[in-house]
């Protein structure tokens, strides 16, 4: 892998213990070779048949990484690979919980060989990183708020990897929430925005879980129709500013009626490959609360 700017990841700036706390450095990777060509979800399922416009993709992906620069965050690009079709959602790859960055264990095999690439340009970083083997498990299915790191037992995480974690993790209580498969991930159904607010999508979880994340936040509820354009899969930046697709109308407004600035930037294209803003960011560097 290579970069667009000179910059590295120094070990003693890894730092992420919210999904809310001022971004300062996160990595991406352009959709250069972003295509459908192995139906993974049921989003792509949906647009398989018009598949991705890669031009589109790139030109939106590209604005939104410069509004991230405007916002003060620094940007690291990763190098896009032809082999390599879901290679825009970085935030699989790899997440940062502490001062750990992890590599991730994909579990679907279209994307089988990221891990081992990332591990690669962390090498030559000169970056130490915590591999995760032997059982999958996927940067999307883990959120972090203080000092508990929710990770979503999908099609791509298993209770063996969540438990790999948790012995990996012991200054972090690990709650394990099941979702529906059908759903690609835990934060295409549930995200975290501040100490107190998160948004979900209740039908993908149980009730037991549903429950329990209600004696710990108000939760905004996202509508069928706003889950399918990732409504729950935005990206908060600090400050209460957060990224979100223009077409999420509901979402936007509770948000806003909450306080946030929401920042609406168009990536509909990359979203028919089931994945948003969040999907599309690894944060390596956040500043705590």
């Amino acid at each position: 892998m290579t970069i667009e700017m000179e910059a590295i990841i120094s070990n003693s700036e890894l730092q992420c213990n919210s999904e809310y706390g001022r971004l300062e450095k996160v990595l991406v990777c352009p959709p250069t070779f972003m295509s459908i060509s192995e139906i993974i979800n049921e989003t792509q399922k949906h647009y398989a048949e018009d598949n991705i416009d890669e031009s589109l993709a790139t030109k939106q992906h590209r604005n939104f990484v410069a509004k991230m620069k405007e916002a003060g965050i620094e940007v690291i690009n990763l190098e896009a690979l032809e082999r390599f079709p879901e290679q825009v959602f970085t935030r699989d790859i790899g997440f940062t919980l502490g001062d750990i960055l992890f590599v991730s264990n994909m579990g679907s095999e279209v994307r089988h060989g990221e891990e081992q690439l990332f591990k690669n340009w962390l090498d030559e970083q000169g970056a130490t990183y915590l591999p995760l083997t032997d059982n999958s498990i996927e940067g999307g299915d883990v959120i972090v708020d203080r000092d508990v790191i929710f990770v979503g037992i999908s099609g791509r995480t298993s209770s063996e990897g969540i438990h790999k974690l948790a012995e990996a993790t012991p200054g972090f209580t690990v709650q394990e929430i099941p979702i529906d498969k059908s759903y690609l991930h835990l934060d295409c159904v549930f995200n975290v925005l501040s100490p107190t607010e998160a948004l979900v999508f209740p039908p993908a979880l149980r009730k037991e879980e549903l429950d329990y994340l209600a004696t710990r936040y108000e939760l905004i509820e996202v509508t069928k129709e706003e889950q399918f354009t990732m409504g729950t899969n935005v990206l908060s930046v600090g400050d209460k500013k957060v990224f979100s697709l223009p077409c999420n109308e509901k979402v936007n407004k509770d948000m806003r009626d909450r306080g946030y600035d929401v920042i609406e930037v168009d990536i509909s294209e990359i979203i028919k490959s089931g994945g948003s803003f969040r999907c599309c960011t690894l944060p390596v560097k956040r500043s705590d609360i």
